[in-house]
């Protein structure tokens, strides 16, 4: 065993031993093993002493016979006799000594190690820390790890499955038999390894597991596993180690500044399979999203990309959302390697990437995580607490140790491994509450007879402690869509830990506002003012995302009520509130374009509107207020501050018009009107925190965005005319269905 080898080379055949007999005891453990139910052959297999022998038994069932050899391929130890058991070669030798099997599979010769003369790989570290959950590298722990072992490479596989009776590992290396590599289990974490030589990066593999009941279950794909086919194939695929190349250094010195919640975030949300097509109809691979993606990011002004989940997913429509690879790139955008190279050009290019991660639920497929060994192991067992109606899905089960080791570990590779910036951590309602989305007598209390999952909580605070602790300068972004208390304070002060929340009543309140006609909204004026209620009682991102623009709901422009001049018009107000109110921004793909169509993940954004002047004005609208919310400090640095955002008019019912500034220590502050009516309203007087010069930096009517070109003429000049508790006012032109946002030029 002291060298590598090619697994198979053209030796002469050679010749078969002469049959033995197995005593009683051997004899049925080879029953065990020729039946698939042997649950230790390592106590069986491979070289073992023997009434001061060495007996070696090699299991190779529908070979014709095995020969040893000697380390250096050369030397001839013996034939290995066959028994009456298919497959079943013994040899016995006077003293044990490194040695290669040449087997014959018929006519073609293989020489290799012995995989069952291999001791055991993971330390009792490893094992330790995979059972109390606290194994925070499970991707170069468990899976298929392509690694070299007493001069020999070859790859380890392990994988978790604590009640099964047997588990092989089969693929394109051993014919897909699951007779050919049974496991050895480590009973200390109930996790099942061997180490394979020659198995090729490349290799297809899956897991064979019977039930501790003898029951044989659907072939499992590894949860582990940093590769997969494509779907609709289901295999796992043994990753290639090269580490990535990174040159993002300098990036990710600068990052913690760039995350804070006082930076300008202005995240671009997007689906990558159906963000552009490429002109062959077909979705880019990873290098081709790149160059393609990452300049028009940059030039639509956005700080940061988030990806919907590209963990690989069996089901194209779930967009991602019914991951069953958590730590695998979906090879629907080629290798693992090419989203690492995504990152860092993005990174290069200045761009922060950040994924949404699903640890609520996983899908029921009989190649995934359901019922792995034959038990409810990744889910709660009652469905009572481990299913999901709404989504058919299955609940993972936080009150394992292993289950929330597993999790922490997948949030961590993709920040670690991958050097993303930040996740968004998907439907954390329905991991809060057990009786999210369930009829009363549909779910289970917690021990103290309330609603709150216990278990799932605490998995949250462990999770954002430990990527605070690890990887500094990353985000944890919530999707919580309760008023949950403190789902962005610290964890020591009994919060949940995550850096920024998505404001989810703010978008419900403001959409709904924005669908009415004009004409109402002056009875639902506190549909645009609540959210400044609890602006500043989290960290919130201010979400337009992919779930707004689907099932009908229609694109924001969709939604918004009048002729096709109004709802442009309505649709560059609306943004414009949404960038001017506190909060980061978030807008998903097709959106800054006033996209006409819903989205649909086997298309792509309507591009081809863009030769319509009024969609090429929205995107030059988004591009401008991108601009300016990076380049005016008053509209970021306060975005977490109360004292960040003044109302000036927030109570004109019957003109529907809201007035307030944005303002924050050290920065020129800005008044923000806004006039959702389709009435231009002339001489409105609004009161300003200052006198002197005002310059209207931004008018939703320009005709650069579409519009009708009223406004302000440029600059205004404050008025010693006292309004709205204040001693100078300026007198403004409102044009209709707009905002104008106004910067002081000089003091008065």
């Amino acid at each position: 065993m002291g060298h590598s080898n090619p697994p198979f080379v053209g030796n002469a055949i050679p010749p078969i031993g002469e049959r033995v007999d197995l005593d009683a005891g051997d004899s049925e453990a080879a029953q065990r093993l020729v039946d698939g139910r042997h649950g230790d052959p390592f106590a069986f297999l491979g070289p073992h002493q023997r009434d001061g022998n060495v007996v070696v038994r090699v299991f190779v069932p529908n070979a014709r016979a095995v020969h040893m050899l000697a380390s250096d391929g050369k030397r001839s130890i013996g034939d290995c006799s066959p028994t009456d058991f298919d497959g079943l070669f013994v040899i016995h030798v006077t003293q044990f000594e490194p040695y290669l099997l040449s087997i014959d599979w018929h006519g073609t010769i293989q020489v290799t190690e012995d995989p069952y003369s291999f001791g055991a790989l993971l330390g009792d570290l490893d094992l330790h820390l995979i059972a109390e959950g606290r194994h925070r590298e499970l991707g170069r722990c468990l899976g298929a790890t392509h690694m070299e072992v007493d001069n020999v490479l070859g790859v380890r596989f392990a994988v978790w499955a604590p009640n099964a009776m047997r588990v092989s590992v089969i693929g394109d290396f051993n014919s897909w038999d699951g007779r050919r590599h049974p496991m050895r289990r480590r009973h200390a974490a109930g996790v099942w390894e061997i180490f394979l030589p020659h198995v090729p990066v490349g290799a297809r593999y899956k897991y064979e597991i019977i039930s501790r009941e003898g029951a044989l279950l659907p072939l499992k794909a590894d949860p582990l596993a940093l590769q997969c086919e494509v779907s609709p194939l289901t295999a796992s695929i043994v990753a290639d180690p090269t580490p990535l190349h990174w040159t993002d250094q300098d990036w990710m010195a600068r990052r913690p500044a760039l995350q804070t919640a006082q930076a300008a975030i202005s995240i671009y949300e997007v689906h990558a399979a159906s963000w552009m097509h490429l002109d062959d109809g077909r979705s880019p691979n990873w290098g081709e999203l790149a160059d393609r993606l990452i300049p028009y990011a940059l030039d639509m002004g956005f700080t940061h990309l988030e990806l919907l989940p590209i963990m690989e997913h069996p089901f194209g429509g779930s967009w991602g959302y019914q991951p069953l690879s958590q730590f695998a790139p979906s090879s629907r955008f080629g290798p693992p390697q090419g989203f690492g190279m995504f990152v860092d050009r993005c990174h290069a290019a200045g761009l922060a990437v950040l994924l949404d991660w699903v640890p609520a639920h996983f899908p029921n497929d009989a190649h995934g995580m359901a019922q792995f060994d034959g038990t409810a192991l990744y889910e709660y067992a009652d469905s009572r607490e481990g299913w999901h109606a709404d989504w058919n899905t299955l609940i993972y089960n936080f009150s394992r140790h292993e289950v929330r080791g597993y999790l922490i570990a997948s949030a961590l590779f993709w920040l670690e491994h991958y050097h993303v910036d930040g996740l968004r951590v998907d439907a954390v309602a329905a991991m809060l509450y057990r009786d999210y989305s369930r009829q009363p007598h549909a779910w289970l209390p917690n021990i103290h007879g309330g609603r709150e999952n216990l278990e799932a909580i605490a998995f949250l605070q462990e999770l954002n402690q430990t990527v605070g602790e690890r990887c500094p300068g990353a985000i944890m972004v919530a999707e919580e869509s309760t008023a949950w208390p403190g789902v962005t304070a610290p964890v020591h002060r009994g919060g949940l830990g995550f850096s920024f929340k998505w404001n989810m009543g703010w978008m419900h309140d403001s959409l709904q506002y924005m669908a009415r006609d004009p004409i109402h909204r002056r009875f639902h004026h506190n549909e645009m003012t609540f959210g400044l209620i609890y602006a500043f009682s989290e960290r919130f991102v201010l979400p337009i995302s992919h779930d707004e623009v689907v099932h009908g709901k229609g694109t924001l422009l969709q939604r918004m009520p009048g002729d096709q001049w109004q709802r442009f018009e309505n649709l560059r107000a609306y943004l414009t509130f949404m960038w001017t109110h506190p909060g980061k921004k978030l807008l998903f793909m097709g959106s800054e374009i006033g996209q006409f169509h819903e989205w649909n993940h086997d298309g792509q954004v309507d591009w081809g509107t863009l030769h319509d002047p009024m969609h090429r004005g929205i995107q030059n609208l988004v591009r401008d207020l991108n601009a300016l919310y990076r380049r005016e400090d008053a509209l970021h640095l306060g975005d977490a501050e109360a004292a960040g955002f003044v109302w000036l008019v927030g109570d004109d019912y019957d003109n529907s018009v809201f007035a307030y500034v944005r303002q924050a220590e050290g920065a020129a502050p800005l008044v923000v009107v806004c006039n959702m009516t389709p009435v231009i309203r002339h001489d409105y007087r609004v009161g300003v925190p200052q006198g002197g010069a005002w310059r209207e930096i931004l008018n939703t009517d320009s005709g650069h965005y579409g519009g009708a070109n009223h406004g302000n003429l440029g600059i205004v000049t404050a008025q010693d005319v006292p309004s709205h508790g204040r001693p100078v006012s300026l007198s403004l032109t409102l044009p209709s269905l707009s905002v104008v946002v106004l910067r002081v030029e000089q003091s008065g």
